[in-house]
């Protein structure tokens, strides 16, 4: 039984990595499942507080995913606007069945919110390239937090290797 929750916890390690780049996804929460399902096998112990630490990194990490491209924007010199415009098109793109909606969408909105607040086209762009800094900073944040969940799930493997053998 251990091998097979190993298994998925290794899935899921995968799928958080991937879940990094992906909307659908959200990459280090999925990585701390998979910490999470290691937890019930016999043969890895976990320390109780190592999960709650890590939940709270992922938990901040997947809600500062939403705020990130917004900051960009303000950032580039963006208005009010800009910000509420990224934050609609990031929406908009998530559940939008565009190809690359969640990319697309936080820029456009921004852009689209600076015209709307009667700013120049260059204002304009300039704050919808920082919301599109934020989604790769963002994107950037969450592939390293998800990568280290993952190294922490291999760390544990090798830690207590012999005893998986051993079952």
């Amino acid at each position: 039984m251990d091998i097979i929750l190993i298994i998925i916890a290794l899935l899921f390690m995968l799928l958080g990595i991937l879940g990094s780049f992906l909307p659908v996804l959200p990459g280090p929460i999925t990585s701390w499942i998979g910490l999470l399902i290691i937890h019930f096998t016999d043969a890895i112990p976990m320390n109780k507080s190592f999960l709650i630490i890590t939940f709270i990194i992922a938990a901040f990490i997947w809600m500062v995913d939403y705020i990130i491209p917004a900051i960009g924007t303000k950032r580039f010199g963006g208005s009010k606007y800009g910000m509420i415009g990224t934050t609609v098109g990031l929406i908009i793109g998530l559940v939008a069945p565009i190809p690359g909606g969640i990319i697309i969408g936080p820029f456009f909105g921004a852009l689209i919110g600076e015209l709307i607040n009667k700013n120049d086209s260059k204002t304009a762009v300039k704050a919808a390239f920082g919301s599109f800094i934020g989604f790769l900073t963002s994107t950037f944040l969450k592939f390293i937090v998800a990568v280290i969940f993952f190294g922490l799930y291999i760390g544990k493997l090798i830690e207590y290797g012999d005893l998986l053998f051993n079952l």
